[in-house]
């Protein structure tokens, strides 16, 4: 395994006390973004870890003066890069395919997929890459993809995409201040009655020593508020509409689990035996071999019009026909 120098645009001066110290002068397109995300895109292939470890030890700096992970950049900022190493694969990298997705809306600020179950939104954690990656690879003309939110990797539905810089700040903003509205629809097990149903509870966010990340309800963790709606219920599951309040990593997973009803297919934080058994079909039900949840719908306005856009897309068709063979439900709402 060789190691080589990371090179950050050409553009850049280079700082005397060191040929392999980069000094950054951050532009409007970059301003507004917070430092890690911003250190994460130019220095593609160094460890997230390492990218945290660089600023928390103060390395990185912003016009000489040290910041923390949370700072948002301004035009005119000098960004201190210190020297990272990127380890290099024996056999050189692995081009990243391209590859386009069902697009649900696109124009010329924003892209919206609907992103399918099984594909991570971007390289990392042991993920060579992802649909970000993938979408970069195959528009090599577009000169500016990021994305807005993240789905997990399992997770299916409506995914968006910045094209422009200021697209990609409002609709940060408008998230930040409760401006937009997700909705996920999912499948539980359990004896669920509530018709609506708010569920408020502290999630602390930890890595295992194996690196996995996890989320536990925890005192003294972010505050994380769901709220869920049953649609339909039959004996032993349920399916609900789930609206974030919150934008937690983990959020509806680990609140249904910690409330006694966890995701069918969750395979971090759910019924493992069950899982196991939905894999098969039986002759009350088919089978189910995926997580059972889906970004379904989405409000917003137009970073660029302020026009007021709400989109939808419809169940995978493994969860319409899981739903289609428990069969009549016991109750419709």
């Amino acid at each position: 395994m060789t190691l080589q120098n990371h090179v950050v645009p050409p553009s850049s001066q280079t700082d005397s006390r060191s040929a392999s110290v980069q000094l950054v002068t951050i532009g409007e397109e970059e301003a507004g973004q917070r430092i890690d995300n911003y250190l994460l895109r130019v220095c593609k292939g160094v460890p997230k870890s390492h990218i945290y470890r660089i600023l928390r030890s103060g390395e990185v700096r912003v016009n000489k003066g040290r910041i923390d992970q949370m700072y948002r950049l301004e035009a005119g900022d000098v960004v201190r890069i210190p020297p990272v190493r990127i380890a290099e694969r024996q056999g050189g990298n692995t081009p990243v395919p391209g590859a386009e997705f069902h697009i649900v809306h696109e124009d010329s600020h924003l892209l919206v997929i609907d992103k399918p179950a099984g594909v991570a939104v971007h390289g990392g954690s042991g993920v060579s890459y992802g649909v970000i990656e993938q979408l970069r690879a195959a528009r090599p003309e577009a000169k500016f993809l990021e994305l807005v939110h993240r789905l997990d990797r399992e997770t299916s539905g409506l995914l968006l995409i910045a094209k422009k810089r200021s697209a990609l700040t409002n609709l940060h903003e408008q998230m930040r201040d409760g401006k937009t509205d997700k909705r996920y629809q999912t499948m539980v097990v359990g004896d669920w009655r509530n018709p609506r149903q708010h569920v408020r509870a502290p999630l602390h966010k930890f890595t295992t020593p194996d690196g996995e990340r996890r989320v536990v309800v925890q005192a003294g963790g972010q505050e994380s508020h769901t709220v869920f709606n049953l649609l339909r219920k039959w004996a032993g599951f349920a399916l609900l509409e789930a609206e974030l309040k919150t934008g937690r990593t983990h959020q509806i997973r680990v609140h249904l689990a910690s409330s006694g009803f966890p995701i069918l297919g969750d395979e971090k934080y759910g019924d493992f035996a069950l899982n196991k058994q939905l894999q098969k079909a039986t002759d009350t039900r088919g089978a189910l071999k995926r997580m059972f949840l889906h970004a379904w719908q989405i409000t917003f306005q137009h970073p660029e019009t302020g026009k007021p856009m709400t989109l939808q897309v419809p169940l995978p068709p493994e969860c319409e026909r899981f739903l289609v063979s428990l069969g009549q439900a016991l109750m419709t709402k």
